[in-house]
């Protein structure tokens, strides 16, 4: 027996400036650490060459091992 009521409307809710302060401060975290990952350090005196962790293949004079 279907009924045509519409169901109760559920008021907004209500942020405090302190929760808003804290959403906010988040947020900016959250910036950060994209900026932190999108560019990773240069590395000093490294191995040259695609990454050997990201690729899976270690090579250390001319010998290659998989892992």
């Amino acid at each position: 027996m279907p009924t045509d009521h519409a169901p109760p409307e559920v008021p907004a809710k209500v942020v405090t400036p302190a929760a808003q302060r804290a959403l906010d401060e988040a947020a900016e975290r959250r910036r950060h650490a994209e900026e932190a990952k999108a560019a990773p350090p240069r590395e000093i005196n490294g191995r040259e060459g695609p990454d050997p962790v990201r690729y899976g293949d270690w090579e250390n004079k001319g010998l290659a091992s998989d892992f």
